[in-house]
């Protein structure tokens, strides 16, 4: 019973995700495939563009959803092949520093919301992204 909240949990998360992201007419595809039948949450403009080899990877972001990381925030690291710079949106507070450094060294983007991002060290808040930080970097790749 635990597991099926938890999977609500993020359900919901990806949800409301989607709505802000259509609110700010930012393009996407939820659940989109990439190689090996991965699926990451959220592909930036979208499947069509990620496989389409004339378009260029600067144009594209991969955002995977988690309401808790803990140790599955390393899940992102195989979605994506043609992203290398992969990114995770999570409503956990104050994540160590030292997962957050390792986060660093996989090239993977923390985002956070504001209210949460004030649970952060210092430095953990001059790396990590807002949710307006990360729907501005998008928009800049789609205009």
């Amino acid at each position: 019973m635990q597991n099926r909240r938890k999977s609500r949990a993020g359900h919901s998360l990806e949800h409301h995700l989607a709505q802000i992201f259509e609110d700010r007419g930012l393009y996407f595809d939820r659940g989109a495939t990439t190689e090996g039948r991965s699926r990451p949450d959220f592909l930036f403009p979208g499947q069509r563009e990620y496989f389409d080899t004339t378009f260029a990877t600067s144009g594209l972001t991969v955002l995977g959803a988690k309401a808790t990381c803990k140790d599955r925030w390393r899940q992102i690291l195989g979605e994506a092949d043609r992203i290398s710079m992969k990114h995770l949106i999570t409503l956990e507070p104050s994540i160590s520093t030292n997962q957050t450094d390792e986060m660093q060294t996989r090239s993977v983007q923390l985002v956070v919301p504001a209210a949460v991002h004030t649970t952060y060290t210092a430095n953990q808040r001059t790396w990590a992204w807002t949710i307006d930080g990360f729907i501005k970097h998008v928009r800049t790749q789609q205009t």
